[in-house]
This record gives C-alpha cells, structure tokens and sequence, in this order.
C-alpha cells in the first residue's frame, strides 16, 4: 500500500505519472502560461474510473483522454493544497494499462509556483523575466532554459516576433524538479560540463565564482557514483529568488548573493551538485520525510569540502551547521513540533513547516551514525549502497532504516543503542551531540568569548588585527557565535564596527549576521542598513530574520511592516507569504 501524502489529493494507491509532454506559450502581458500538459499515467489497480490530480490557480479548459473528450470537474479550494482536478475516465482501466491525458489549462498571476518580474526588478532593466519550478514559446529576444537537456529552437510558426525552445529530460524526476526560467540570459562555459547562465550585467562575475564547479562535480562523483544527468548548468536569478539554490536538473538555480566575489560561499553549490543524487535520483516520498532529502545533501555537501579543503574544514562547518540548529530551534520553540525531524503535515502547509531542522538535524543525525559506525570510509559506502538502492525510486525514512539495518548487520547492536524516537519523533535539540574537531572553530571562540565578557573599559583592546588570521567562514561563525548569546550592548556594536568595519563587506552571510547582532543590541543607526538588506534581495534565509528582528526593535516595528508592505509585490509569493506571517500582516488574507 502507497503511503499517503498529506499535500496532496492524488492517490498513488490508484495511478503513477510515467512521462509528461508540456507546451506552453508564456505571456509576460498576462501574467500567464497557457499550454497542454499531456501525462502518461499508470493505473496501480483494476476497475479505474477517475483520477485525481492536484492543480492550483489554474483555469482548466479541456481534458482529453486518448483522444476522447473526458468530464472533469474541479473540487473545492483548499488552503494551501490548491484544488483537486477530478476526471472521469471515458473507460475503465485495469492494473498496469496506460492511458495519455491531456489537460489544456492557464494560469493564474497569482500561481504561487511562478514569479513573474517587470524589467525594473532584473539586472538589466529592459526585459521582464519568469520563473517557475518541454516545450516553451517565448518572445524572441528572450531565452527559455529548463531542469532538462536543451533539444534545439525554432522560430515560432505561429508568431514570427516568438521562438520556441524544446527540452528532454529522460531521467524520471518528480514534478517539483519541474522547472523553467525565460529572461535575457547569456552563458559562459566553465567546465567540461558546464554553462553558468546570468543577465549580461552578472555573468562573467558568476562564471568566476562558481570556477571550481567540476572539481566539485567530480568529487562527489567519486563519492556517490557516477552523474546520470549529463549537462551540469548553473542559472543566477535575480534578487528576488527566496532560496540560496534550488536544484533543478540539469540547471541548478542561485541566488546571486552567492556573488561573495572570493568564492568562500560556494558551498551552496556542492549541497545543490549533491542534490543530483539525494533528492533529485533517491527522493523523499512525502514532505514529512524532507529530512530524506536535505539531510543526506548536506552530509554530501561536506564531505565534498572535506576532500576539498581538509577534514578539520568539514568538522567546522558541521559544527556551524549544529550552531545554526541551536539558533532555529531558538526561534521557533524546543517544544514545536516542526523541531520534530519527522513532522505531522496533516493540514499543514510544508511552506510553513520549512527550516533549517531537516538540514541539520538530519545531517546530525547522519554525523552521529558515522561515528558510531567506523567512521567516514565506512559510512561513505553505506550512502553509495543507499543510493543505488533507491535510485530512481521514492523513499520514506523505514525504507531508510531497514536498509541501514540490513547494511550494517553485523553491528545492529550499536544500532539499537541508538534512541530513534528521540532522533525522529521529538522535538528540540538532539539527544545526542556528535563530537567536532574544533581546531579552526577555537580562534572564533575566544574572539566571541573576548566581547561577551568585555566592560566598557576593555572595547579600547579590540582592533583590526584581531581578525587578519581569520577566514570568512571563521567570521561567520564568530557572529553566529555572539547571535547565540544575549544581546550585546550598543557601545560594544559601536565599537566593533569602528575597528571590523562589517558594513563595508560585500558577503552577504557575514553581512546578515552583523546587520542581526546590531538590530538585537538595539542599535539605531542600523535600521536602514537591515531594511535595506531584508528588500534588496528575497533569500528566505536573510530576509524573514531580519524582518522579524526588526519588528521585535519597538524603534523599527512600523519601519519593518511599511517597508515590507511597500515591496512584497516584487517577492516571490512564498517568500511574502511567509514575511507576513512573520510580520502579522493580513493574517487570513492571500498575500
């Protein structure tokens, strides 16, 4: 028996998508896609007489089933979960039969899983730009690029001031890999296997950043098994974009705030490279099992730094990654039961259930498991035999476990020592903490120690030297250290920024965490600055923390609810959403 997805309509008890055919003609104009999504589906038991589909925002003009005209009706709206597309099949199916429907369909300017930018709000300033998560018909001074393999372009025959862009993708995805972009893009080859495609005004600086993408790809290569999805492209979007990557294949998609200029923030694409196996080859079978996904991708992610640059390097960032789930489960409350790394989703929006618990709980949790179990070698050949296990399949976390126990057979006594319960179904912090190499951890430390315990007369012993032997990973953590702490005073704020100078840096992670610790002291001075930051660009990560700080500072409350107002039509509609909820703005209205 399937098991039930509690964000969805669709029953998989009943039928299984096998390929999708989508044409659609995109209409800046409008706001809107209009096309055919022609799906192959599977009947899972006999006697079939409806399907059920999930749909949101959409107009559905026709459906057509092999052919044959077929009823349809749409359900009623659920908050979050859309609508479910209710079709009658003209005949009755058995067990294993296919059939071809075709739902022509349109959406709405407020479908949630697009976002649609005027020109003003790219880096160009002359042509709008779309997004989503083929076959595409674009005006013709525009480029369409998809999570596929680019097939070819056609002038359109039906409109000479249009192109029409065709894509394949032959490995089986799940459809929120299913994405598209359509804006005025140039490339540049970096790699063997690699275009970094970006607006003109951005791309070259993005092909330098992201310079060291092969020397990633191929290590995670040697890591998890060979790469089945042929092309590796990178896309930069504008500002807007609500995530720090999102892995579409073929085409990882970024947030230009990864342009740190001295490539320290490139991790984001070796957790998006990893992706192509855990999560996009071996995915979770229902967002309460998220962790599936995320968890082993940071895993991944920092085994490829480790290889990269040094094992104490890993250990650093899988104890920043512990302090990042310290400062999470600070914000949402030890006893939410969105701290559980399996949560309940029963009429819950996963939108709203999303954070860092499924990353770095799950990555602890996977940490833990290597060192009770041999260590990095060996565990490594636990994730590669996972992989192949499950590859092209959907997994859920008793998969994951049965699996795990049947590899390590021979140690299922260490195993049963492990308190599973407390792992998956409990909210809060770990029960168990995995040990850390802390070498490049300790300088950050005793610089964090050094303000916290600082009076007033000590400020005049802290200077610029005090950061020369530092990374910007080490300054990063050492903010991350001090947000972990009460706030400190205005004087000590004062006074770091006379002799760090945080507000002339470009990093935009050392930049969130000074632009927190100065709106946490109460500083005044830096209300515009983090105004400035949680709009200029739309990363969930930076803005909704600094909004939510700022309206905490009874100095910037109304600021930060003006300010968001005036903005959130250039968010991602998530992205607003989420910020409003943060803001208690519009509670129980659509943002």
């Amino acid at each position: 028996m399937a098991e039930s997805d509690p964000s969805s309509f669709a029953s998989a008890a009943d039928h299984l998508t096998q390929h999708l055919y989508l044409r659609c003609r995109v209409d800046f104009g409008s706001h809107a896609l209009r096309g055919t999504a022609a799906l192959t589906v599977r009947a899972e038991r006999d006697g079939l007489r409806c399907l059920v589909l999930d749909t949101k925002d959409l107009q559905i003009h026709k459906v057509v089933i092999n052919g044959q005209e077929a009823k349809f009706a749409l359900g009623q709206r659920h908050s979050f979960k859309g609508t479910p597309l209710e079709i009658t099949l003209p005949f009755e199916l058995r067990r294993g039969q296919d059939v071809i429907v075709e739902t022509s369909f349109e959406t709405s300017p407020k479908s949630s899983a697009l976002q649609w930018l005027t020109p003003e709000q790219t880096s160009g300033k002359k042509h709008p730009f779309l997004f989503s998560q083929c076959q595409v018909s674009v005006p013709k001074e525009l480029v369409a690029l998809m999570s596929a393999s680019r097939d070819g372009e056609m002038p359109d025959p039906e409109d000479c001031n249009r192109k029409i862009y065709r894509f394949s993708q032959k490995v089986p995805i799940p459809c929120y890999l299913i994405a598209f972009v359509v804006g005025a893009l140039e490339s540049r080859q970096i790699g063997p296997r690699t275009l970094v495609w970006a607006e003109k005004e951005l791309v070259d600086k993005s092909a330098y950043e992201f310079a060291e993408t092969e020397a990633m790809l191929k290590t995670a290569e040697d890591l998890a098994g060979p790469y089945v999805w042929g092309q590796y492209d990178l896309l930069v979007l504008p500002p807007s974009f609500p995530y720090g990557g999102m892995e579409n294949p073929c085409l990882t998609f970024v947030t230009p705030t990864l342009l740190a200029g001295d490539r320290s923030l490139s991790n984001v694409i070796a957790h998006e490279i990893s992706h192509s196996w855990t999560g996009n080859l071996v995915t979770n079978k229902t967002w309460e099992h998220f962790w599936l996904n995320e968890g082993h991708t940071v895993y991944l992610e920092r085994r490829i730094g480790g290889r990269l640059f040094g094992e104490q390097f890993r250990h650093f960032q899988a104890l920043g990654g512990w302090r990042e789930l310290q400062n999470t489960i600070n914000t949402l409350g030890d006893t939410s039961p969105f701290t559980n790394l399996i949560p309940k989703l029963n009429e819950v929006d996963p939108d709203v259930a999303y954070s860092t618990v499924p990353y770095e709980k799950g990555f602890a949790l996977l940490f833990h498991l290597e060192q009770l179990l041999g260590g990095p070698d060996v565990f490594i050949g636990f994730l590669k035999a996972y992989i192949q296990q499950f590859a092209y399949k959907s997994a859920v976390t008793e998969d994951w476990k049965k699996f795990l126990y049947s590899y390590f057979k021979d140690k299922v006594d260490v195993l049963n020592k492990v308190d599973w319960n407390a792992w998956m179904h409990t909210p809060g912090m770990p029960p168990v903490k995995p040990t850390y190499d802390m070498t490049l951890s300790n300088a950050c430390v005793d610089l964090s120690q050094r303000w916290i315990k600082a009076k007033e007369g000590d400020l005049c012993s802290f200077s610029s030297a005090d950061l020369k032997d530092l990374s910007s990973h080490q300054l990063i953590e050492f903010l991350a250290l001090l947000l972990l702490e009460a706030p400190l005073p205005v004087s000590h704020v004062k006074r770091m920024q006379e002799v760090y100078n945080f507000n002339a840096v470009n990093n935009s992670e050392i930049r969130f965490r000074w632009l927190r610790l100065c709106i946490q002291a109460k500083w005044e001075e830096a209300i515009p600055l983090a105004l400035k930051m949680a709009t200029e660009q739309g990363r969930m990560k930076f803005t909704r923390p600094l909004f939510r700080d700022l309206y905490n500072f009874e100095k910037s409350r109304d600021q930060a609810v003006s300010s968001f107002m005036q903005h959130r039509v250039c968010m991602h509609p998530v992205a607003a959403m989420l910020v409003a909820k943060d803001l208690k703005v519009g509670q129980g209205q659509t943002v």
